[in-house]
């Protein structure tokens, strides 16, 4: 019949489309459906402002004649506007949708556009005049000029509205005047005579209404925060006033562009180890001026970033992991383990593991299958962003790369993610784990920005090497056919999986690190609390399994687990085994202690200042690191897949660090 239509299934997805397009109608089936209550879902959409002139209505069962008609007042303290019985007869539903079309629905369209009009009307300072086709004021609000026998001239604001009577003439007028004398227009001397429809008086004015010069129209297209605060706009109408002028402080909040940017309430002028960490790793603005030794950065810039050209492809000494030595294998061998010694298999390969630990790792998740490739040109492509890793940073080389491979093979292996992620997740995960830092300078996103870097310039100073690592990772992958992993994917299979890696380097800037916890903690943990906690009040005991990992695989809900499983991965040093703790705690601060040294040497802001490699303090990095950043995320990130070992680790190096750091040891 040409009526646009919408359905949705529960309740969610019913309030979300409606609060999306506030309809003129809603049916809703209360059919003993228990797939969501019928009139819980009418108070939630009552609760809205814009449902004040929709027409909801129930769909109930046909009862046997033998039984009573149940009341309707429950259903209408709900607020439903009308109840219909079910009925099979197409022709006769049809009817009923043109009865109220043409009953309910427009009546609340003419109350709509009433109220629209007369909000409009508020805002007009100039004198509104409205008649109907006789010319009867049917509405009439301005400023009207009366004459004392004086001669003077008396301004009154008056508005006036004519009552209905029987048969719709008018029997009574309803004005409200507001005396105020203008001086200004007594030199008027036109008058208008308004003959109101009962013929009772004549008011003499002079009505002014300001021509439109053009008809503007605006459309709001409403993203999701827009619609969380009309919500609450709405809430607030009636609430009490505490809760009135509590929801006015969350909307303070809601409206700032920094819903993400922490308060660190341990950021105090006695604890610089934080304010640097978090200064540093968090925030990409320069902290002063560039000094006057620095004007001509450019020419003489120590960190030679987004080559023109990259490393051939080195001879490998390998075919396949056949060929590798024993020592090598049984390191590997251990792979799958978390006790797996990555720095083991860094002095047994030369410095090459990212190569021999990814041809391991990705035959155990069939990546050369997914890809429809061979072992050989996998190898390659291993080989060739190994070479682009440089060897001489003391943390941000391949071996940290392979460290967050097998790290990510691991999370990928716990029991919720082999339910939630599927193959094309899994291999997205593993190629982003080998690309997310190659190249890395071992420099920051604030150093390259402070020394005006050709990437920081080329990327606009956003993410600038996660933008590079991503972008070269593909480069590369692409640069000869010997190397070329993606070829033999068909067009959307390449374009889904690039997405994915992409989005997940990405996600490995620390600037963003607060904001994909927070939305992984409140989409992700706290829905799936929400559910285990409804199952247990409920007195199923455990929760609906399938419930949760129905939620959990939804699009949005993977892209959020994927982010986190890299992030995890990447920081994982301080939930190492104690030995690699410390060796990777000293090598990160050794990167950090040179970039100032770099600073220092070419007058640029030092992003770090207590990474000065003469009076930092180790086991205080470590902790503040930990406090600040792993902690929490640790915690989230256990609750959801359950990687207690990891937990255990992080509480013993932790208590290490803190009894060095009270020790007063630093190095």
């Amino acid at each position: 019949m040409g009526y646009k239509c919408y359905i949705a299934h529960n309740s969610e997805g019913a309030l979300e489309c409606y609060l999306d397009k506030y309809h003129d109608l809603v049916i809703i089936d209360n059919r003993n459906n228990k797939n969501f209550d019928a009139e819980a879902l009418c108070r939630s959409m009552r609760a809205t402002k814009a449902s004040e002139h929709s027409v909801i209505v129930a769909i109930t069962k046909k009862l046997p004649p033998e039984k009573d008609e149940p009341s309707f007042l429950p259903l209408l303290k709900a607020g439903f506007n009308r109840k219909i019985t079910e009925n099979i007869n197409a022709h006769a539903c049809l009817n009923e949708l043109i009865s109220l079309e043409h009953g309910e629905v427009r009546s609340q369209l003419k109350l709509r556009a009433c109220s629209a009009l007369f909000s409009a009307l508020d805002k007009v300072s100039d004198a509104v005049e409205i008649t109907n086709e006789d010319h009867e004021i049917q509405y009439w609000e301005g400023t009207y000029y009366t004459r004392r026998k004086s001669g003077d001239t008396l301004g009154c604001h008056c508005h006036i509205s004519p009552v209905p009577g029987p048969g719709g003439r008018i029997s009574h007028i309803v004005t409200i005047k507001n005396s105020s004398h203008d001086p200004t227009h007594t030199e008027r001397s036109k008058e208008t005579d308004f003959t109101l429809a009962n013929g009772s008086g004549i008011l003499h004015g002079i009505p002014r209404r300001k021509e439109s010069l053009a008809k503007i129209h605006s459309m709001t297209i409403e993203a999701p925060i827009t619609k969380v605060i009309n919500i609450i706009n709405a809430a607030q109408e009636s609430s009490p006033i505490t809760v009135v002028q509590a929801l006015d402080k969350v909307l303070e909040i809601l409206r700032t562009s920094e819903l993400y940017s922490p308060y660190f309430q341990t950021m105090r002028e006695d604890d610089p180890m934080t304010t640097d960490l978090v200064g540093g790793l968090v925030s990409q603005k320069m902290k002063k001026e560039l000094s006057t030794t620095s004007q001509d950065v450019n020419s003489n810039s120590s960190v030679k970033s987004g080559h023109h050209s990259h490393t051939h492809i080195p001879i490998s000494p390998i075919n396949s992991l056949t060929q590798v030595s024993t020592n090598v294998q049984k390191i590997l061998n251990t792979e799958p383990s978390w006790d797996f010694n990555i720095i083991e298999l860094e002095v047994a390969t030369n410095k090459r593991p990212l190569v021999y630990l990814g041809l391991k790792t990705m035959a155990r998740f069939g990546v050369c299958e997914f890809l429809q490739t061979d072992e050989l040109t996998l190898m390659n492509w291993l080989a060739l962003i190994e070479a682009n890793y440089h060897a001489v940073n003391p943390y941000h080389n391949s071996t940290h790369a392979a460290d967050v491979l097998q790290a990510s093979a691991y999370f990928l292996k716990c029991e919720r993610n082999k339910m939630v992620l599927d193959h094309a997740d899994q291999v997205a995960c593993l190629i982003a784990a080998v690309i997310h830092d190659v190249d890395h300078p071992g420099r920051s996103n604030a150093f390259l920005i402070n020394e005006r870097n050709p990437l920081a310039v080329l990327y606009n100073d956003t993410a600038v090497l996660e933008n590079h690592h991503a972008a070269l990772g593909f480069q590369l992958s692409w640069k000869d056919d010997k190397v070329s992993i993606f070829k033999n994917l068909n067009r959307d299979e390449y374009s889904s999986l690039r997405e994915n890696i992409i989005d997940m380097v990405l996600a490995t800037e620390m600037k963003q690190h607060f904001e994909h916890l927070n939305k992984f903690v409140n989409s992700v943990n706290k829905s799936t609390l929400k559910m285990e906690d409804t199952s247990s009040m409920s007195g199923n005991g455990s929760p609906d399994s399938m419930s949760i990992m129905t939620q959990l695989c939804t699009p949005e809900i993977r892209k959020l687990i994927k982010r986190m499983l890299i992030k995890c991965a990447d920081v994982s040093n301080p939930c190492r085994q104690l030995d690699l703790c410390k060796i990777w705690a000293i090598r990160i601060a050794e990167e950090y202690f040179q970039q100032t040294d770099d600073e220092k040497q070419r007058g640029l802001p030092v992003v770090m200042a207590v990474f000065d490699r003469k009076t930092c303090s180790i086991p205080n990095s470590q902790t503040r690191f930990i406090d600040v950043f792993i902690n929490d995320m640790f915690d989230a990130w256990d609750y959801y897949c359950d990687i207690s070992e990891l937990i255990t680790h992080l509480q013993n190096n932790y208590r290490y660090w803190k009894e060095k750091e009270e020790d007063g040891i630093k190095t």
